[in-house]
């Protein structure tokens, strides 16, 4: 029995270049509503005079320099209605737009004209407008596509369905908002994939039916999972396809194979497979370690009075030090001492880190149940982050010698060495996307580390504060914590 039959389009088909056109207007949208909330507050609230032709001048000079560093960088391209296209490099694109905007005013003798109150103001409203208007963007476009208004609908045509499923998973984890995945087709005939679903997609039926919905106009995109696809019958596909106003990708083997490593790089202007480089380097590492340094700084001051609460609550239930140390791995594979509140008996505790922690599990005091519950027993890592072996946010470090099932961790995961590639962080996106906690398979491990990889490929200070926030909020509904 195959799964529902996807409804046609009423509304628009939303695909990249939509994402790409709305990134540019919002970012218009951005510097025009600073410049509007910096003349409110300048003149409005504080009543500081400034030439206002002047001014404006300055900001549009700023703004066109910011749109030509971008367009011509193409950063636009990477906009996926994803929230976290910093990483691209608007950050540093918006300082050099800044800088050289400041050149070119001194180069006509008026800069001692401009209004530092209205300058600093207005920097400082339409910086905060082009990260937090990315959040709201990618918040925007989830909606609309959930509510139907708008999405690309999307098939899988596979070999198999283990080739299937790998897609589907890789769809998964990019959580791209205009996709709409509608099912999967196979050509094979036999009663396992004809009944059969992955997950909650359906199975659509085969080539025939894949031309049917083309054809009805309700299918966007298929995209042709077959590894070892001969020239002849891709060429019949693609032609057979091409009638009904779809488009057609290919997913490549390698992708599937090395998806962990795999980059489509140029150089000069010949395709190579990139398959391993270095991640969160050159500029995007200064930021990362700059951003990684100002959050455990302050962030020690605000949760100090937690901190020394936390501290005198475990010395007075039970006998031992304050905190707990663990030699864990950290950044190159080295290993670290990773430090937390201690949360269990003394003489019951293990150092190692082999035996897992399980839930009601007898060596927990009940201090340490509550700090473990709401993560506070991690918050002394802050230290580890301002002695720079740690990041507030990236792959959970894990102890040397821990395991998952009968193995290993190393061992039970290909490509978990990887993951040591940047400093491991006081939390993930693994933990915000629900495995937090006591990993006790195999599946869950390999997700744990899909999850790492994918962290520390697609990288951004965006990405950072959305995991942040995220965990806060899952520290309050979080059920595999204990």
């Amino acid at each position: 029995m195959r799964g529902k039959r996807p409804t046609r389009n009423k509304y628009v088909r939303f695909t990249s270049n939509v994402l790409r056109s709305g990134g540019i207007i919002n970012d218009i949208a951005c510097f025009l509503s600073a410049f509007g909330l910096t003349v409110l507050v300048v003149d409005g609230i504080l009543g500081y005079y400034f030439e206002f032709r002047l001014h404006s001048t300055a900001a549009i000079v700023l703004a066109i320099n910011f749109f030509l560093i971008r367009i011509s960088r193409d950063a636009y391209s990477a906009l996926r209605g994803q929230g976290d296209d910093l990483g691209s490099g608007t950050i540093l694109d918006f300082l050099v737009a800044s800088t050289l905007t400041g050149f070119t005013i001194l180069q006509f003798g008026r800069l001692e004209d401009l209004s530092s109150t209205f300058i600093a103001t207005y920097l400082g409203i339409c910086f905060v407008l082009l990260i937090v208007t990315r959040l709201l963007f990618r918040r925007f476009v989830w909606t609309i596509m959930r509510q139907g208004i708008i999405g690309q609908r999307v098939a899988i045509y596979g070999a198999d369905r283990e080739t299937t499923t790998r897609v589907l998973e890789l769809l998964d984890i990019e959580r791209l908002p205009h996709i709409n995945i509608i099912g999967f087709a196979d050509d094979r005939r036999d009663d396992r994939v004809e009944t059969g679903m992955i997950g909650r997609f359906p199975f659509l039926g085969g080539f025939e039916e894949l031309l049917a919905l083309a054809r009805e106009s309700m299918l966007d995109q298929l995209i042709v999972a077959l590894p070892m696809v001969r020239q002849e019958r891709l060429n019949m596909i693609i032609e057979q396809l091409s009638a009904g106003s779809i488009d057609v990708c290919i997913m490549p083997r390698e992708f599937l194979v090395l998806r962990d490593r795999y980059r489509v790089n140029y150089i000069g202007s010949l395709p190579v497979l990139n398959v391993w480089q270095q991640p969160v380097r050159d500029f995007d590492g200064l930021l990362k370690a700059a951003q990684d340094w100002l959050l455990a700084f302050f962030g020690l001051i605000m949760l100090s009075p937690l901190l020394i609460l936390t501290a005198l609550a475990i010395k007075l239930e039970s006998k031992g030090p304050i905190f707990f140390k663990q030699k864990r791995f950290g950044f190159n594979n080295l290993e670290i001492d990773v430090l937390k509140f201690r949360s269990m008996y003394t003489d019951r505790q293990d150092v190692s880190g082999e035996e897992r922690t399980t839930k009601n599990d007898p060596r927990v005091t009940r201090v340490g149940r509550l700090i473990r519950r709401t993560s506070i027993d991690e918050l002394p890592q802050l230290l580890n982050v301002l002695r720079g072996e740690m990041s507030i946010v990236g792959p959970r470090p894990h102890a040397t010698v821990m395991r998952v099932g009968e193995a290993y961790y190393h061992d039970a995961v290909r490509g978990y060495a990887s993951r040591h590639r940047v400093r491991p962080g006081i939390t993930g996106l693994a933990q915000v996307r629900g495995l937090r906690g006591e990993i006790d398979t195999i599946e869950r491990a390999k997700k744990r580390v899909e999850y790492d990889t994918y962290y520390i490929e697609n990288w951004s200070p965006l990405l950072d504060l959305r995991i942040i926030f995220e965990t806060l909020f899952r520290l309050i509904w979080d059920r595999h914590a204990y």
